[in-house]
């Protein structure tokens, strides 16, 4: 399947492949470089596995002076480069291409300093998302960012697409809880940018650099946030006779202005998906699922439920069961967790991403269904139902390029529906080069060429992960 164009790769640069292997050779140890075929392979896709490029040569340094001297000499070389943290972008944010070095950041992966009295933490990029709660939990502390992917996925990676969770509706994405950055720009000068407070002086460049995708430099460490864990929580299930009914509870639940720590929504397919999987106690006469999370005393948790469970019935809801105990929870959030592997187990889906206002729930999730029925294809909803954030998974057979093609067509048209309704391409995915092609659909051509002037400032030449985020044509320089 190649229906996402990807630039042709510079001829002058495969020719000089060797000579530029030789160069890398010189500014790290033997372990850090990469250059035969099966040692690459890895590293030729990210989780949008239908597509792949095997790389020039793949760069794993293990200190920013090496990612500042390998970035020096690209520049030098005029090779393109596509920085990489754990490769579980689903986007394809970290896809390669033939003439040009990937440089991952995985063996960086120390926690530099622990600050509770400051409430932060100072880490490498390489550091898994989990990593850092599992470093300060015995202190009651955790990190609030938790893609489902938390387990693998990189802080340098969550920072590139500004990664969330299921419990950014109660405390924020990657951006509101990253305090600071050291960053290696194209040229190899180092830049510290923020650092361990709440608010810098300047121009907001964190702003700028969190989801940005690698185009404006190479982040080596971050101070995160770290925060004060709840005395309680309780996910509660609530059962809903209809799709359209958890998506109506949803809207008035926040328009009463309620925040839950998290709430998540599952249709039938996804719920028995996941069940089966994970053994939750998901209801399984239901069409769609809310898990409804609150925290905080035995007090605050009991008032905050009483509201939602009045919501929930005004809108005809038919099971609520709370959780009962800590392994009660574990099991809920393991089945929610678990939802893309345990789809994968019984077909190749896309994994689409975009997010919309969640008083347009009900329509939206009547209109997706209808738009992958249109295209003889089933979809699995399972997304963050509170600050409205899809993720829709499209099934298909891989080894039917009809279908893959279709697949994705479907994919595209509710990345539409979500921008028509007055939403967005991307929620927590970022753009890669999956909805590169739709940035036109949401942005105006004055919109988008003020954007890449900006990118441009940082990287004239195009060469940071150059096939990702903007339109091939119509690109400019600084």
């Amino acid at each position: 399947m190649s229906a996402i164009a990807f630039p042709e790769p510079d001829a002058g640069i495969l020719a000089r492949r060797e000579s530029i292997i030789a160069g890398l050779s010189r500014l790290v140890p033997p372990q850090a470089l990469i250059t035969s075929d099966d040692e690459r392979r890895p590293y030729e896709t990210d989780a949008l596995t239908a597509y792949r490029r095997m790389p020039l040569a793949v760069v794993l340094p293990s200190t920013t002076q090496e990612v500042a001297a390998v970035l020096r000499y690209c520049l030098e070389q005029g090779v393109p480069v596509v920085p990489r943290g754990s490769g579980t972008s689903l986007a394809g944010g970290a896809i390669p291409q033939e003439d040009a070095v990937v440089i991952g950041v995985s063996k960086m992966n120390r926690i530099l300093e622990i600050d509770y009295a400051n409430r932060i933490a100072r880490v490498e990029a390489g550091v898994t998302n989990l990593a850092v709660t599992g470093a300060v939990s015995a202190e009651g502390f955790f990190y609030a960012p938790d893609p489902s992917s938390q387990l693998a996925c990189s802080i340098g990676g969550n920072i590139g697409m500004n990664s969330g969770g299921a419990h950014c509706l109660k405390y924020g994405v990657t951006t509101n809880n990253v305090l600071g950055v050291t960053m290696v720009m194209l040229d190899g000068s180092i830049v510290e940018v923020g650092g361990g407070h709440l608010d810098s002086p300047g121009y907001d460049l964190l702003g700028l650099i969190n989801g940005s995708e690698g185009q404006l430099g190479i982040v080596t460490e971050a101070t995160v946030r770290i925060l004060r864990a709840a005395e309680g929580a309780r996910p509660v299930l609530f059962g809903f006779p209809t799709s359209e009914q958890a998506g109506a509870a949803v809207a008035a639940i926040i328009g009463a202005g309620i925040i839950p720590v998290a709430m998540e929504f599952m249709d039938k397919p996804a719920i028995e998906i996941c069940e089966a999987f994970a053994k939750a106690g998901y209801p399984m006469d239901v069409e769609a699922l809310l898990i409804i999370e609150v925290e905080g005393s035995d007090a605050e948790m009991d008032a905050q439920l009483a509201r939602i469970v009045a919501i929930a019935r005004e809108h005809g809801v038919k099971t609520v069961k709370e959780s009962q105990s800590a392994m009660e929870s574990a099991a809920i959030w393991k089945g929610r967790k678990s939802a893309f592997g345990a789809t994968g187990r019984i077909a190749d889906y896309i994994c689409m991403d975009g997010t919309i206002p969640t008083g347009q729930l009900p329509y939206v999730l009547k209109r997706m269904d209808e738009i992958v029925k249109a295209y003889g294809l089933r979809v699995a909803n399972v997304f963050h139902a509170g600050d409205g954030n899809l993720h829709p998974l499209i099934l298909y057979n891989c080894n039917d390029p009809v279908e893959a093609q279709k697949a994705e067509d479907a994919g595209m048209d509710i990345l539409k529906l979500c921008v028509e309704v007055g939403g967005c391409l991307t929620g927590e995915h970022g753009v890669g080069i999956e909805k590169r092609d739709l940035m036109t659909f949401q942005f105006t051509e004055t919109d988008l060429a003020q954007q890449m002037r900006v990118r441009a400032v940082f990287d004239a030449g195009w060469l940071l992960n150059p096939a990702k985020v903007f339109p091939l044509e119509g690109r400019v320089a600084a």
